[in-house]
């Protein structure tokens, strides 16, 4: 990947990691933190989902660029931990982000 990734790279990066996090469910290789969190399970997952996410907020009202990314890229990885624990696809987020897009946003949100 180049120094100025594209937004395409990040559904590449995306599934890529997809991809890592599944093997290592399956694989359980010793000294991993994904092994860690499955092995914890689906509790210890949602804890650091909503950790990460208190500290996306914290992030966000502050002034520095790199520790919002840092934060933000933290609570992707654990929601796609939680994906591959609950057997939600990439393909599925992608089809429902779809279903949405362009959707005013009372139709979306008045189910």
């Amino acid at each position: 990947m180049s120094d100025n990734p594209t937004s395409s790279e990040l559904g590449t990066t995306l599934d890529s990691l997809y991809d890592l996090i599944q093997q290592r469910q399956q694989a359980r290789p010793p000294n991993s933190y994904t092994t860690y969190l499955f092995e914890k399970g689906l509790d210890k997952i949602l804890k650091k989902i909503g950790e990460e996410s208190a500290e996306t907020i914290i992030a966000a009202k502050n002034a520095s660029e790199i520790e919002l990314t840092a934060e933000i890229s933290d609570l992707i990885y654990h929601l796609l931990v939680l994906m591959v624990e609950r057997g939600i696809s990439l393909s599925a987020i992608t089809a429902e982000l779809g279903k949405r897009a362009g959707k005013p946003a009372e139709a979306k949100y008045s189910q």
